[in-house]
């Protein structure tokens, strides 16, 4: 499947939304029970790109329909996270198992890296084979594993947890001058 991407754009919101709506309610990538509206996705879009953080969309080309999207975001907003990215990853039906959740997460990878951060962490709600096998092919590294920590679709879900260092990683101090303090609470 042959996809450009791209910076997300609030007009891209209608398809993001609608995406995110089908993984809610037919997947456990998420752990949300109600989608929720285009207006609270715009809240939540607004907050993530105004903090500087990546957000990008996945974009048929032939048929420009905006097939998948990702983002990075805080995993915690204490200031000592300020370098650890969580990464987020969601596809329409027909992308799926096309290389189109590789190639945005290779992205978001690379863009994070560029930014400055030097750990990014994936919370993979339902321990999703599919999505293990992605974040392992990029590198990323088993760190955990969380049994029955959600209930949807009538069943308990597992979360795993796996951790990709960006750039230096920890072998050196970070540049503090990334992203200013402000954006995390003490």
């Amino acid at each position: 499947m042959s996809v450009t991407l791209r910076d997300a754009v609030a007009a891209d919101l209608p398809a993001i939304t609608e995406i995110y709506r089908e993984s809610v309610l037919n997947g456990v990538a998420t752990y949300e029970i109600t989608p929720p509206s285009e207006a609270e996705m715009a809240l939540r879009f607004s907050t993530i790109t105004g903090s500087g953080y990546p957000y990008i969309v996945a974009q048929e080309d032939h048929g420009r329909a905006i097939i998948g999207y990702a983002y990075a975001s805080a995993f915690r907003t204490r200031t000592a996270y300020r370098f650890l990215v969580e990464d987020s990853i969601y596809l329409a039906p027909e992308a799926r198992g096309k290389g189109v959740g590789r190639a945005l997460l290779a992205e978001l990878v690379k863009r994070c890296t560029a930014l400055g951060f030097r750990q990014m962490v994936a919370v993979i709600g339902g321990a999703h084979p599919s999505s293990i096998a992605l974040h392992r092919a990029l590198g990323f590294e088993h760190q955990g594993f969380m049994k029955a920590t959600g209930f949807k679709h009538g069943r308990w879900l597992d979360t795993a947890i796996m951790q990709l260092a960006l750039g230096d990683g920890a072998a050196s101090d970070p540049d503090e001058g990334v992203y200013p303090d402000t954006l995390y609470r003490t």
